[in-house]
């Protein structure tokens, strides 16, 4: 179980080190990195992460994922806590050494929306209902691992990343919008980050349900 939880807090903290880092480095520079590669810094550092620790720990990452999963009955809910401590400990590591790394960002590559709080809303719960429908299907049980599950993740994350982040930053994972803000202390709006991703992940694991109502929840 130890591996498991180890496994969880490195890939986030890889995930929100080059996610964020990618938008910190994109803010002291000016736009050196530009919005494409951040979107595609988002989904490689996904990708890779899913082949380096997909077949131990699942490669969630993300609370909402691990709270979906067993929302479906891939996942043990007494497992949900220890995964989103690790996540969390990953994440606000990632944040506070890009903190030492870059003192003079304002932001460190967090989510602050263009959109009223609303909208934002919405927008959040679809990027993050659209990555778990994906993610559902390509998975084996909770474990997002393959050659398949990687590229498709990764995939629908750049995109969503490039075409959804000049509006709320495409966070869909509320740790990734929760480090930061804890480090910078800049909370507008992050309760929307926090809701959202949850909501969304949640309706796709009923969508799954009831398209595939035969298999969609019985690999547990």
């Amino acid at each position: 179980m130890r591996q498991k939880y180890v496994s969880e807090a490195i890939g986030t903290f890889a995930l929100i080190f080059c996610g964020t880092g990618a938008m910190t480095i994109n803010e002291v520079t000016a736009g050196a990195v530009s919005h494409v590669g951040i979107g595609m810094t988002w989904g490689l550092i996904v990708m890779a992460m899913i082949y380096a620790f997909g077949s131990i720990s699942g490669a969630h990452f993300n609370p909402a994922v691990t709270i979906a999963f067993a929302y479906a009955k891939k996942f043990e809910w007494k497992e949900v806590p220890a995964y989103i401590i690790a996540q969390c400990i990953g994440a606000v590591a990632a944040s506070g050494i890009l903190r030492f790394l870059f003192p003079d960002s304002e932001l460190l590559g967090g989510t602050h929306p263009a959109l009223d709080a609303m909208r934002a809303f919405v927008l959040e719960l679809l990027l993050t209902y659209f990555l778990m429908l994906v993610i559902i299907h390509v998975s084996t049980g909770a474990k997002e691992l393959g050659l398949m599950a990687g590229i498709a993740i990764g995939g629908v994350i750049t995109l969503e990343a490039v075409f959804a982040g000049p509006m709320t930053n495409a966070s869909m994972n509320p740790i990734r919008s929760l480090a930061p803000a804890l480090v910078t202390g800049l909370w507008k709006h992050q309760w929307l980050y926090m809701i959202a991703p949850i909501i969304g992940a949640l309706l796709a694991v009923i969508t799954c349900k009831f398209i595939k109502s035969d298999n969609c929840c019985d690999d547990c």
